[in-house]
């Protein structure tokens, strides 16, 4: 008996330590901190990239801890701090990519090889391996089946004036949840990108090109208008266009995307 429950103790104490690793976050927290400012009330935010660029050693130094992270060590983590981990590592990569040919880069759209995207460029080392931004986000976060969150669309950058905020701290996996619900939010209440004009919704494209992962039954929201309806709080449209939209009575079109660098300059 008292081997079985030696046995269990140490299962137990093990399990704990394994759901309380964290990844040390802190050299991207500075940096985001420091580069990042925020526009337009707070939905948005700018890229101070020249800043940045005299702080590269720092963003590299970053850059190397995470791809010195064992998959095995990652696979030890908490969904949520998995997800943290990934949001962080796509966005920084990100700023790499830009600063790469900064400042003679006008759009994200600019960069990457002559037959292939930027998010296709597989520069990126990462558990031991060369992966892609791409690869990132629609394998490693979309196409792992752990995460199902529509809300990482609100939290990965692109580093273009159209995407949602770059987040001004490290995604971390105890705050995960708020930082989401937060980012979600910022996004929805921007009325440049999602708005009511002439009883249509007018939303950002991103809601197109992922309106699987908005329909997918995530908080019970099966359609585009449902999942506005969970923030419909937050939404700063009249109460007649709340109501439609509860309706169902809104007709949808998207908005063209606005690929210029999110740059302060």
């Amino acid at each position: 008996m008292l081997k079985q429950l030696l046995a269990a103790f140490v299962i137990a104490l093990c399990s704990s330590w394994v759901q309380a690793e964290t990844f040390d976050h802190s050299l991207w927290d500075t940096l985001v901190k420091s580069h990042v400012v925020p526009i337009q009330g707070g939905s948005s935010t700018q890229v101070d990239y020249g800043a940045l660029q005299q702080n590269r050693a720092n963003l590299t130094a970053y850059l190397e801890t995470l791809s010195a992270l064992p998959r095995s060590r990652f696979d030890a983590f908490s969904k949520p701090e998995q997800l943290a981990f990934l949001i962080n590592a796509y966005n920084a990569w990100t700023v790499e990519l830009i600063l790469s040919e900064y400042p003679d880069v006008e759009s994200i759209k600019d960069l990457g090889g002559f037959f292939s995207s930027p998010w296709k460029e597989e520069f990126i080392p990462l558990f031991n391996d060369k992966v892609s931004l791409d690869y990132i986000e629609h394998d490693l976060i979309r196409g792992s089946g752990r995460y199902n969150d529509p809300r990482i669309h609100f939290a990965v950058n692109c580093a273009s004036v159209g995407c949602p905020a770059l987040r001004e701290e490290a995604y971390t996996g105890s705050q995960l949840e708020k930082q989401l619900e937060q980012q979600t939010m910022r996004f929805l209440t921007d009325s440049s990108r999602n708005r009511v004009s002439n009883g249509s919704m007018q939303i950002s494209s991103i809601f197109k090109w992922y309106r699987g992962d908005f329909e997918a039954g995530w908080r019970g929201s099966n359609s585009l208008s449902e999942f506005f309806g969970l923030y419909k709080h937050a939404l700063l449209w009249s109460e007649a266009s709340i109501a439609a939209l509860q309706a169902g009575e809104l007709d949808i079109s998207f908005l063209d995307y606005d690929w210029r660098l999110n740059d302060t300059q």
